[in-house]
């Protein structure tokens, strides 16, 4: 595919030949496969006597929630209607590919929930590895919140920054995307866009901050976790992968419904120096990048002679 003209550019438009592409692979001779899967790959084609284990980031979600990616997106109806049939053909293939992986492995329970429901397949919670050394908790603190983020839509950076203008509460925003201009038209002077910066700046930012506004809805959610090793506590949306990495009263809040006044309720009754610095880095050690090598190695090697003997047994 990589020889396709505009395939680089344009890849959306290939869509259809990715199944065709991933079952190309020779994959012959491999006595072991792990595919890391947000969306085609665990396609793949092995032989019987090759153990694949799919390390599943979610079911391809533009696929199982097609109408609200499409309307976050402003798909229009020149592109939708000729799309759905497409859609409708991938997410067949997509359901049918799962049967030929031999073990899934979740990044989260919301995934597991998903790959329960699309694939009808149970799976294994690893949590993915989050690189932590260089954060270190501080005993500064400064007056304001803090995101650090992709600025696109379904990130709910708008969500912040609708809450905060009606607190007046100080919010840095620290990240770069499509949204940034309109999110800056609509924030008032309490609300700072750094933009990108470098790595150590940003663990500054973390470490300091009062807390940390994880407002979107997100699969698993790395920068919450990289705020817990800073030994801040997060103010996080009710849903998905926060609900595995923070909890209630120890490393953070919730705040439920994903609305406005919500968030505004929460921050406003949200008090940091209920929140142990020291705690808060304990419990992001769940996901260390050591944490998973040993999970996964592990869960590898116990498939992998429960594979050995059957096996050997036919």
């Amino acid at each position: 595919m990589d020889k396709l003209p505009l395939v680089k550019r344009h890849h959306q438009l290939f869509l259809p030949l990715y199944p065709i592409a991933f079952e190309a692979f020779d994959l012959s001779g491999y006595d072991l496969v792990l595919s890391n899967k947000s969306g085609f790959c665990h396609g793949v084609i092995t032989p019987p006597e090759t153990l694949h284990i799919c390390y599943c980031l979610t079911p391809t979600r533009f696929l199982w929630n097609y109408n609200a990616y499409v309307k976050r997106e402003g798909v229009g109806n020149l592109i939708r209607v000729p799309l759905t049939p497409v859609v409708h053909y991938l997410r067949l293939w997509d359901r049918l590919a799962a049967d030929r992986v031999d073990h899934f492995i979740s990044i989260s329970n919301a995934i597991r929930h998903r790959v329960e429901k699309y694939y009808r397949r149970d799976s294994e919670i690893i949590y993915p590895p989050v690189k932590m050394d260089y954060l270190k908790p501080s005993q500064e603190r400064d007056s304001y919140f803090l995101i650090v983020s992709r600025l696109i839509p379904y990130k709910r950076i708008d969500l912040a920054v609708q809450a905060f203008n009606e607190l007046g509460l100080p919010l840095v925003i620290i990240g770069d995307g499509r949204d940034r201009a309109q999110l800056e038209a609509m924030a008032r002077s309490n609300v700072t866009f750094l933009g990108r910066i470098s790595t150590e700046e940003v663990q500054k930012y973390l470490s300091h901050c009062r807390a940390f506004v994880f407002s979107g809805l997100e699969d698993f959610g790395i920068a919450p976790v990289e705020a817990l090793a800073a030994g801040r506590p997060v103010i996080a949306y009710a849903g998905g992968g926060a609900l595995d990495t923070v909890k209630e009263g120890i490393s953070g809040t919730f705040f439920y419904p994903q609305t406005v006044e919500a968030l505004v309720e929460t921050v406003r009754g949200f008090n940091d120096s209920q929140y142990d610095p020291q705690q808060i880095v304990q419990e992001a050690k769940r996901f260390d990048v050591s944490v998973f090598k040993e999970r996964i190695g592990a869960f590898i090697q116990e498939k992998w002679d429960q594979h050995q003997a059957r096996q050997s047994v036919t």
